[in-house]
């Protein structure tokens, strides 16, 4: 009779959506328990894509969005003090994104949904229109 062996199960990966980052980092009662929860589990993969980082500096630069710090430093910051990944930009993300159907139309949320689904990851938002897609998600 052979061995069964059942091994360590997988990390689940998350996405942060923008604003589940800036929730989480201001600690506000706008982040859902479920999301926090999944976000503070060390067993889990929690990754901020490179485009939440950008929208973050587009905001803050146009005076949209305050900040303790500067993005440039505080997004890195935050990462390493939380171990947060970072979700790097890859062309065949950007592509994708266009392949989406036209039920979202922000650019940076269509990229969190191409990304997610093309990574196998579930996204944290409490964006109601990214349930029109098939990604999985977390609220």
């Amino acid at each position: 009779m052979g061995r069964c062996s059942l091994g360590k199960e997988k990390p689940v990966k998350y996405l942060l959506d923008t604003c589940a980052f800036l929730w989480f980092l201001e600690d506000s009662p706008n982040l859902t328990p479920a999301a926090r929860k999944a976000i503070i589990d060390p067993s889990n993969e929690i990754y901020l894509s490179a485009v939440s980082a950008w929208e973050i500096g587009r905001k803050y630069a146009r005076g949209d969005l305050q900040l303790p710090k500067r993005p440039e430093v505080l997004v890195p910051e935050v990462r390493e003090k939380t171990g947060i990944l970072s979700l790097p930009l890859s062309e065949v993300d950007a592509i994708s994104a266009e392949k989406l159907p036209m039920i979202h139309k922000d650019p940076f949320d269509r990229i969190l949904i191409a990304q997610a689904i093309l990574n196998g990851m579930t996204l944290i938002s409490s964006d109601e229109v990214f349930g029109e897609y098939t990604v999985a998600l977390l609220w």
